[in-house]
């Protein structure tokens, strides 16, 4: 999507256009409900093929659309037009002067993309997209409201019946943290992995910092005194 938002043609970049319009700018519940109740709108899904029929391949949509797929497709698209916007911001962050030096020497836009501007412009996208994952992952909670079985849906079915309904929340939100944490700690170390080529000296990681601040070499072995230093 955001590769076809800077493609110079114009059914492209309109199609990306409106995809992101439309996806970014209406609320996920929404999106949610729609997808779940898709089927009063179309009750039957059909798939033409030419020379064959126009109704070679029907399929009901109330067994097509399930809640998870429903809830997959909501999260999906929804998250999918904000990382495209995330994409293209990192995309033309890159100096244009590099894209025509590659040009210049004959490079491809497919290889121009993946040698010379993705991987610089991994440094610009993996902390807003760290982050808008976070975010998606907390929003998941509201596929509650169509009967998927998340987190938060089974707390909730379980205080229903046992009327601890605060003990069951603070649970789910401990489950949250947990998630969030092992995600955070992974953008890190991939922020870390393509800052190395901006940066002569990285910064410690926190294990190194601990090894450094114990009086540990880099493989757990004491520290020579030129470490030290």
């Amino acid at each position: 999507l955001a590769v076809m938002r800077l493609s110079p043609n114009p059914v492209l970049s309109s199609a990306s256009w409106l995809f992101v319009w439309f996806f970014r700018g209406s609320p996920l519940l929404v999106q949610l409900l729609l997808w779940y109740n898709l089927s009063a709108l179309f009750p039957d899904i059909s798939l033409g093929i030419p020379f064959i029929g126009p109704d070679f391949v029907k399929i009901d949509a109330n067994v097509l659309i399930t809640p998870y797929l429903a809830a997959l497709l909501g999260l999906g698209l929804n998250e999918a037009a904000y990382s495209a916007e995330i994409i293209r911001a990192g995309i033309i962050s890159i100096d244009h002067g590099q894209t025509e030096a590659a040009q210049s020497i004959g490079m491809s836009r497919g290889r121009l993309l993946r040698r010379v501007v993705l991987p610089q412009a991994m440094r610009v996208i993996i902390p807003p997209l760290g982050n808008d994952t976070i975010n998606m992952l907390k929003m998941s909670a509201l596929v509650s409201i169509i009967a998927v079985p998340e987190l938060l849906f089974a707390a909730q079915t379980i205080y229903s019946r046992t009327f601890e309904t605060i003990p069951l929340l603070l649970v789910a939100v401990i489950w949250y943290l947990i998630v969030v944490s092992v995600l955070s700690v992974i953008q890190y170390y991939i922020e870390r992995h393509y800052a190395r080529g901006s940066s002569r000296s990285l910064p410690l990681t926190p294990l190194q910092g601990l090894r450094k601040l114990l009086g540990f070499g880099p493989r757990g072995r004491p520290a020579q005194p030129d470490e030290k230093r």
